[in-house]
């Protein structure tokens, strides 16, 4: 049997039958097989967007094959008597522990908030007015913040090949449609993950994993520099390592071990706000029309310079997305974007956002202690503007402007809009970056500024990271381990899950 790689120009509304005809003229083959191995749409030139789809054909007429281009993952097994826990369960908490169970460990997961079905109902009664649930919102909860989120399934991390399939195979097994394994911007939607998830937990439990919800890390016993014992919001666990996941919103977990002399130090991170538009808007800039066949939503990207202090770009987009109150604490406010499988709401949305350092932030020299600080005390603020969870919002042409007009705004968001110069309430040093930036953004994208802003957005990138050894532990400590967003080391659900499941492989390696 032999194989082919074969690159074709297709419509965007093809079929299998049309792709297996284009292989047959092409290769002249009477019996053969086909997967695709990448799918990604061209849309540079309006007037012919297409999908560029690249297949691997098997067949017994082909006398040439293709070597693998990365070799699988492989978890080394054997009977092992450490107990190891995992805290939290986002896709570097679940990876790592999935990892170390399947290696033989004694695994205990621990989430401080509940599975998803519970947590989904929290969420539906707080958008409806019945108040803010501390255990499960946007951010805690089975799945951590990405189970409610787009789903994208992109990473810019490097060396991770081998972990990316690994997590792609298992998320396709827990129910995730097959198309993630050659999508070029693959995404999973916020409707697939609320079932992925309880099936990846299926997969754990079956694999001998112990997991309890509602079961928050309260505490730390440090001994001779081993994690020997945690102290629980359901009483204590021993455990001979410990692996933190702790996501990007649980500041009471950082400042926790910081007092544990856990070392951290601050980083550059971003801070901005979200920025909406009508779908059909940016289907029109991106493609010349308002729907196109075989496609569900344009997507974009777009960075700038802005005015050379202070990158701004665009983050986690979400096509025919809604814009949701994703605050983990009460009595502050922020915002994030997440989308259905089909993206087929009438909305867009994205983050726009600009790098800064929380010295340049703070105007001084901060601690990690002191970053957090600064972080909360702009979520309260959004908070404090109308003693609520509504989002001080304004048009883009209002924020490039600088003056507030009176008007009202139509959002996907839930909990309503109060009109607010946003240019004011953003720190200084972001307001002017961003102003510069939606300048080139409009430049860039037709019909841009009759978009809106709305909220804050302070959770796409950590101001803190912990300081960790190359071979993955927390420097100072033999047996702790902090992974994931939390870790500052990575961002997003591939790298996040990719970052937990490398740290348990090099922990597996060595034990």
């Amino acid at each position: 049997m032999g194989q082919k790689s074969v690159t074709f120009k297709l419509p965007t509304d093809f079929s299998d039958d049309d792709l297996r005809l284009k292989i047959k003229r092409e290769l002249n083959l009477a019996e053969f097989n086909f997967h695709l191995n990448n799918k990604s749409l061209d849309a540079r030139n309006k007037s012919n967007i297409h999908w560029l789809v690249n297949a691997v054909v098997d067949s017994e007429e082909l006398k040439e094959s293709i070597s693998p281009e990365t070799e699988p993952l492989t978890i080394p097994v054997k009977k092992r008597t450490k107990k190891v826990i995992v805290v939290g369960n986002g896709p570097a908490g679940f990876f790592c522990a999935y990892a170390l169970q399947l290696a033989g460990f004694d695994t205990t997961m621990i989430e401080r908030g509940s599975e998803v079905g519970k947590r989904e109902l929290a969420i539906s009664k707080f958008e409806s007015g019945s108040g803010f649930d501390p255990m499960n919102n946007y951010a805690f909860g089975e799945g951590g913040a990405g189970t409610f989120s787009d789903g994208k399934l992109t990473s810019r991390s490097k060396h991770i090949s081998a972990e990316r399939r690994f997590i792609l195979e298992n998320y396709i097994k827990a129910g995730a449609p097959s198309e993630i394994a050659f999508l070029a911007h693959p995404h999973l939607g916020t409707d697939n993950l609320k079932l992925i998830v309880k099936n990846l937990r299926a997969l754990f439990l079956e694999a001998g994993g112990t997991m309890y919800f509602e079961t928050m890390l309260e505490e730390v016993d440090l001994k001779t520099n081993k994690m020997i014992t945690i102290t629980t919001s359901k009483g204590s666990l021993d455990c001979d390592a410990l692996f933190i996941a702790p996501g990007h919103s649980a500041f009471e977990t950082y400042r926790m071990l910081m007092r544990h002399g856990v070392p951290f130090r601050t980083k550059n991170f971003a801070l901005g706000s979200r920025m909406e538009h009508q779908q059909e808007l940016i289907n029109v800039a991106q493609w010349g029309k308002k729907s196109l066949p075989g496609v569900k939503a344009a997507e974009y990207r777009l960075t700038s310079e802005a005015d050379g202090k202070h990158a701004v770009y665009s983050f986690c987009m979400c096509p025919g997305g809604l814009v949701v109150p994703a605050t983990a604490y009460a009595n502050n406010n922020i915002v994030n974007g997440m989308s259905h499988y089909q993206r087929d709401g009438k909305f867009a949305n994205a983050a726009c956002v600009a790098g800064i350092s929380p010295d340049v932030l703070a105007g001084r020299l901060v601690t990690p202690f002191e970053a957090l600080a600064e972080v909360e005390k702009l979520e309260s603020l959004f908070y404090n503007i109308t003693i609520d969870y509504e989002a001080p919002a304004c048009s883009i042409a209002d924020f490039i402007s600088g003056k507030q007009r009176n008007y009202s705004l139509t959002s996907s968001y839930p909990l309503g809009l109060s009109v607010a110069p946003l240019w004011d309430l953003l720190p200084a040093q972001v307001s002017q970056s961003i102003r510069s930036g939606l300048i080139d953004f409009k430049k860039k994208m037709h019909g841009f500024e009759n978009g809106i802003l709305l909220g804050l957005e302070s959770k796409t990138s950590s101001s803190i990271q912990v300081i960790r050894e190359k071979t993955g532990e927390t420097s100072g400590f033999e047996n702790l381990y902090i992974v994931g967003e939390g870790s500052g080391f990575a961002g997003g659900i591939i790298s996040s899950a990719a970052d937990g499941l490398k740290i348990a492989l090099s922990y597996i390696q060595k034990t």
